[in-house]
């Protein structure tokens, strides 16, 4: 009975020491690990802060969407290269970088899958930074002629002349428009 008594102290001693050596091992990397991420935070937040106020500064109020599109894109960007540079610190490169490139592969996916969203935000930018093309204006575009009601990220939306909303993809319109004489700019 005292040999068993015996092996399970043994065993319980000796996993102590290799756990207590692991914690010594470890903590220069944990340290190391707190350290970048605290400055990861402030720089984060730092560039984050600096863009939105720079694209504030460019984007009017009516059109806040984009700047948090635009900021919200730019800090899932930063917090995945902080999150891959923290798994290098801590001594897994290599997971590090399987992770960018099945990130890669995921993107590229995702990007083909919402080719068409991705479209229409990208002519929706467009479309609410031309000063020829407002809200209250009677344009002509492909399926619909009316008065532009509401210019959104993806979409927008007409009043044609029989009182009905017509909702068309911003790629749609982006294509080819004519804003018709006697607007409301005119």
């Amino acid at each position: 009975m005292s040999t068993v008594a015996r092996f399970l102290a043994d065993t319980i001693r000796q996993t102590l020491v290799e756990f207590a050596d692991g914690l010594r091992q470890a903590a220069p990397k944990v340290l190391t690990g707190l350290v970048f991420l605290a400055i990861a935070y402030v720089g984060i937040r730092v560039l984050t802060g600096v863009l939105r106020r720079t694209l504030d500064a460019v984007y009017p109020d009516d059109q806040r969407l984009v700047v948090d599109l635009g900021v919200t894109i730019v800090s899932v960007f930063l917090w995945f290269g902080a999150a891959l540079t923290l798994l290098k610190i801590f001594g897994m490169g290599e997971i590090a970088a399987s992770l960018g490139t099945a990130a890669g592969f995921v993107a590229l996916g995702v990007s083909y899958a919402l080719s068409n969203m991705i479209a229409d935000t990208v002519a929706g930018v467009y479309l609410l930074r031309d000063p020829d093309f407002n809200p209250g204006d009677e344009v002509k575009s492909d399926p619909v002629t009316g008065t532009v009601e509401a210019i959104e990220l993806r979409k927008t939306r007409f009043r044609n002349d029989d009182g009905d909303t017509v909702v068309v993809a911003n790629r749609d319109v982006e294509k080819k428009w004519t804003r018709l004489t006697g607007s409301a700019d005119e």
